[in-house]
């Protein structure tokens, strides 16, 4: 009996020894999660046994137990690397229709042939659709899909309003709103340019002019009239349409006015917005928009003023973009994956799907970093980055493995000593079995 408590000793050991090493050697591999062997004594008992006296049956590996506790971060300059900090894992499928999931915290991400986000080994990266607005359409594991970046260009949009704000000087020198011409810088005060876009992305130079109105000094003494042209072309006001009809060359320029009260603050006309038929069909008093006939482009003045100061724009933009390149992708914290272009424009492609278990030591381990779910472990609960009890996800980071080395070493001393004692006393029992063979 005491052979077979030595052997099962030497069993214990050398099984101690192996996750010990097997720590060591992933020591530099990323999503790594260190085991742990965990033994029980043996001990069997008959009904004609004095416990008391029983000195058991040796050792026996009862598990052998991984730990997930967290890894230090490594910081790298590839956005597709990913590290989790905190609780979760990433999950992959082996296909794009394949609905065998599996689950890992590797997260060295890269592109495939086809412009899909895979691991090492070619798994797909799963996520979550998302709405236009980046928020998650559904969070469910038999929803996510393989993640494909984008190739193509950003879709240009027109432009549909010009937005700005701007002061007005108080003592600029009026002028007769009638005798007004855009080839004419006498005939107006001041004027003010952005680039505005058609349907196809097709720049176009808006111009917004500004006359101090002379028409009526008593009545009307802080009135302006405004007036616009694309590619410096005329463009006439749609509504509100104001009585501004200046001759220029026999052809009327519609245009709007601005009114503000005596200390400078802008109160009329209302509504603020101005529409004009910017882009239309030409020979219409429009610019040809190609394949879109009907562009209408209001013009909002934010807040102006007509202050004691000189003429000076203080926001102007539009909400139109031109054609734009893929530039870049960035992951935020909670998963979501966007596409950015070379128009400032940005795209939400999707988000990185997540899934934790309830015992998580309970997985099938099937090696390349990769879990699966069984029965010990339960159902995987699905969830997305910095969300409940789930951990946030790093871009441009990885997870190292969560193995202490000087820790390791340590034990594989200890194991080697075990291994040691348990050889030492099986060499006893072969010593005293011989000794006994040989009393006459």
């Amino acid at each position: 009996m005491s052979f077979n408590i030595a052997l099962s000793g030497l069993a214990a050991a050398k099984k101690d020894l192996d996750v010990t090493a097997n720590n060591i050697a992933n020591v530099s591999t990323i999503g790594f999660k260190e085991s742990r062997a965990e033994f029980a004594d043996v001990y069997a008992s008959s009904l004609f046994t004095n416990s008391k006296t029983k000195s058991g049956d040796g050792v026996t590996t009862a598990q052998v137990a991984q730990q997930f506790h967290q890894g230090s971060l490594k910081f790298t300059n590839n956005a597709l690397d990913l590290a989790i900090t905190g609780p979760g894992f990433f999950v992959t499928s082996t296909g794009l229709d394949s609905n065998e999931l599996t689950f890992t915290r590797a997260g060295a991400f890269k592109l495939n042939s086809e412009n899909f986000i895979v691991d090492s080994n070619g798994n797909y990266l799963q996520t979550y659709p998302v709405n236009k607005d980046g928020s998650s359409a559904a969070i469910n594991l038999t929803t996510t899909k393989g993640m494909q970046i984008p190739e193509t260009a950003g879709i240009p949009q027109m432009s549909g309003q010009v937005k700005m704000s701007m002061n007005l000087p108080a003592s600029a020198t009026p002028k007769t709103v009638n005798n007004f011409d855009i080839n004419d810088p006498i005939t107006y005060n001041h004027s003010t340019s952005v680039t505005i876009y058609d349907s196809l992305g097709e720049s176009h130079v808006q111009t917004t002019y500004f006359v101090k109105d002379d028409t009526a000094p008593t009545t009307n003494p802080n009135r302006w009239a405004t007036f616009t042209a694309v590619d410096g072309k005329k463009i006439n006001a749609v509504t509100p349409t104001a009585a501004l009809t200046p001759a220029t060359g026999g052809t009327a320029h519609i245009g709007s006015y601005v009114n503000f009260d005596s200390s400078g603050v802008y109160v009329a006309p209302t509504p603020v917005d101005v529409t004009f038929e910017v882009l239309g069909t030409p020979g219409a008093g429009a610019i040809d928009a190609g394949p879109n006939q009907a562009q209408m482009l209001k013009l909002r003045l934010d807040g102006p003023t007509q202050f004691s100061a000189g003429f000076e724009v203080t926001s102007l933009e539009q909400d139109g973009l031109t054609v734009g390149r893929l530039t870049g992708v960035e992951i935020g914290a909670d998963g979501l994956v966007k596409a950015t272009y070379s128009n400032g424009s940005s795209e939400p492609l999707g988000r990185v799907a997540m899934a934790r278990f309830r015992n998580e030591q309970g997985l099938t381990q099937i090696g390349n970093t990769s879990w699966k779910q069984s029965l010990d472990s339960g159902e995987p609960l699905a969830g997305e980055g910095d969300s409940g009890t789930f951990g946030t996800i790093n871009s441009a980071a990885l997870e190292q493995a969560n193995v202490d080395l000087t820790t390791e070493l340590v034990d594989l001393i200890s194991a080697q000593r075990n291994f040691q004692a348990n050889s030492r006393a099986l060499e006893v029992n072969q010593t005293l079995s011989q000794t006994i063979l040989q009393i006459r």
